[in-house]
């Protein structure tokens, strides 16, 4: 099964992440929860309410990482998503993270991103002449590091897909999908992708769903 990367930390917007977590396994990929290291994390959600000039915070749900920024093999992962929500703040700070990042772009692989994820990528010195959407409050980071801001629900940039803020999964997260999609068929073709759920027979899913 084709792995995707999920990069999070404490304070990773809840419906940033868990949305395109559960679109991907939904599309028969894995989604590989990476963070600082193997721990919980507490994610929270975020919502400007009315009367109010700045984003209000609730805790939202924990989450599990599965791997370490620094055990990650880059050439294990088919594509990456950078959740929103205030951890990227430190984790650009990250070097390992940093290096993982330059990959994904550096390689043309599918790469997802919505809200302050932004501020990973650029962090990275990857969005240089990049088209992106990402909240407006962002904008700064994202132009400062050259890169373009694009105020709208999806931004299509080559391997780079993006959204504003979590209003926007419903119109950005497809065609990142569909990026995976066509990489895991092009991959297919060249080399075989293991299947840990069906051991090799498509049947077995067919029969464990009926």
């Amino acid at each position: 099964m084709a792995k995707v990367l999920i990069v999070v930390g404490d304070a990773s917007e809840t419906v940033d992440t868990l949305y395109p977590y559960y679109r991907l396994q939904e599309e028969g990929f894995e989604p590989v929860v990476a963070a600082p290291e193997r721990r919980q994390y507490q994610m929270v959600l975020h919502e400007v309410r009315p009367g109010w000039t700045i984003t209000k915070e609730w805790e939202g749900y924990k989450i599990q990482a599965d791997i370490a920024f620094q055990e990650i093999n880059c050439d294990e992962y088919l594509g990456i998503f950078f959740s929103g929500g205030r951890a990227p703040e430190y984790l650009r700070d990250d070097p390992h993270l940093i290096r993982i990042a330059q990959h994904f772009f550096d390689e043309n692989k599918p790469i997802g991103c919505v809200c302050h994820g932004v501020e990973i990528p650029a962090r990275a010195d990857r969005v240089h002449g990049r088209r992106m959407a990402t909240v407006a409050k962002c904008r700064f980071d994202l132009e400062v590091c050259g890169g373009i801001y694009v105020d709208a629900p999806c931004v299509i940039d080559g391997n780079l897909i993006s959204g504003r803020t979590y209003r926007d999964h419903g119109a950005y997260i497809g065609p990142w999908i569909r990026l995976l999609v066509e990489a895991r068929q092009r991959l297919g073709a060249t080399r075989a992708v293991p299947d840990v759920l069906t051991n090799g027979n498509p049947s077995t899913i067919a029969r464990a769903c009926s």
